[in-house]
């Protein structure tokens, strides 16, 4: 390694070598140690703190950089009360490590003032002598003058106190009203356990969640009121684990103030939707029959697939019941929409039906 080094003519500061080298310190605590050890007189004035912020250097860093300060010897504190009933922090800086004996005595050098006792070691001294009792006899209290009259406990008065007015006899028909007391002690005994399934096992997950995060604690009256809403998440297909998850997912930035207000909101306003219901299934189509000859007098030998029972196809079930009504009525008109083989079996079945012959 190549070095060029320049010994600065101005504006620099001792450091010792014990104090760069030091292996237990870390960067920050050396760089504040040789920033306070350059700051002029009238810089003293002002608490480390506010000298590290100058430097960047907040929160855990400069905690850090402090303890092992104050560790090694090179900053010590004093916290005491001042005469006015404030509380008051003295810090001495020094670039060599010192006891704290030492310290003390380097700060009684610094500020005579503050050399006395601290609160801790007055509080520690031993009490003041105890004093003689005043001479004479002990006397009542006196307020403002005032004499307490003596009380009349058997004496009568004129006015006697009233008897109570006995209750009325409940009416056994219109059903027993509870008292006021005994109405708040109802509203204060917690719901009864739940009785369907899904409700104890709401009630065991919201009872579950204090084990994940301390903040969820919930009492049994709580977690069975809260459990009619979350049942309603397990009725609608979801298991405990995902209730469970749902309700410790994305938690308050700011914390959680009211366990009850707070699973009780989310339960609420984040209930999954209730799922369609589901279409009943079509029912099967009917079995495919197989082909049949029909049975009717026709010319030619035909078949068809017959839907029930009938033993004749439609068109000659059509040409029967029209050939029929040709013989009440006696007229061969026919419907346009009637092919000729339905006419012709029409016709043939009319004239047999009449006993003439084809």
């Amino acid at each position: 390694m190549l070095r060029h080094v320049i010994a600065p003519s101005s504006g620099w500061t001792k450091a010792s070598h014990a104090v760069v080298r030091d292996r237990r310190m870390n960067s920050d605590a050396k760089i504040l140690l040789l920033y306070v050890q350059g700051l002029p007189e009238s810089a003293t004035g002002r608490p480390l703190g506010e000298l590290a912020r100058k430097l960047e250097m907040k929160g855990r860093a400069y905690q850090q950089a402090k303890k092992q300060l104050i560790e090694h010897g090179y900053v010590h504190e004093w916290r005491g009360q001042g005469d006015g009933g404030r509380w008051v922090t003295e810090q001495l800086f020094t670039n060599t490590p010192l006891t704290r004996d030492e310290a003390r005595a380097v700060r009684a050098r610094l500020s005579p003032e503050a050399a006395g006792p601290t609160r801790a070691e007055r509080l520690a001294s031993p009490p003041p002598s105890a004093q003689s009792p005043t001479v004479g006899e002990p006397t009542p209290p006196s307020a403002g003058g005032y004499v307490p009259e003596e009380e009349h406990v058997d004496k009568n008065t004129p006015h006697p106190p009233s008897e109570p007015e006995p209750e009325p006899e409940p009416d056994p028909e219109a059903g027993h009203r509870p008292t006021p007391a005994q109405e708040a002690g109802a509203e204060a005994t917690p719901p009864p356990p739940p009785t369907s399934p899904q409700l104890t096992r709401a009630e065991r997950v919201l009872l579950s969640l204090r084990h994940t995060r301390r903040e969820l604690l919930l009492g049994v009256g709580e977690a069975r009121a809260l459990a009619v809403e979350a049942a309603k998440w397990l009725e609608r297909g979801l298991t405990e684990s995902e209730l469970r998850h749902a309700l410790l997912a994305e938690p308050p930035k700011g914390g959680v103030h009211s366990a009850y207000g707070f699973l009780g909101h989310r339960l609420t306003h984040k209930c999954p939707v209730a799922p369609a219901p589901v279409a009943p299934p079509e029912p099967p189509p009917p079995p495919v029959r197989a082909l049949i000859t029909c049975t009717s007098e026709a010319e030619e030998d035909h078949v068809f697939r017959p839907l029930g029972d009938e033993t004749e196809c439609a068109d000659c079930r059509r040409a029967t019941a029209y050939a029929s009504w040709m013989v009440d009525t006696d007229t061969y008109d026919f419907p346009p929409d009637m092919t000729w083989r339905q006419r012709f079996v029409a016709v043939a079945k009319a004239d047999a039906l009449r006993g003439e012959p084809a």
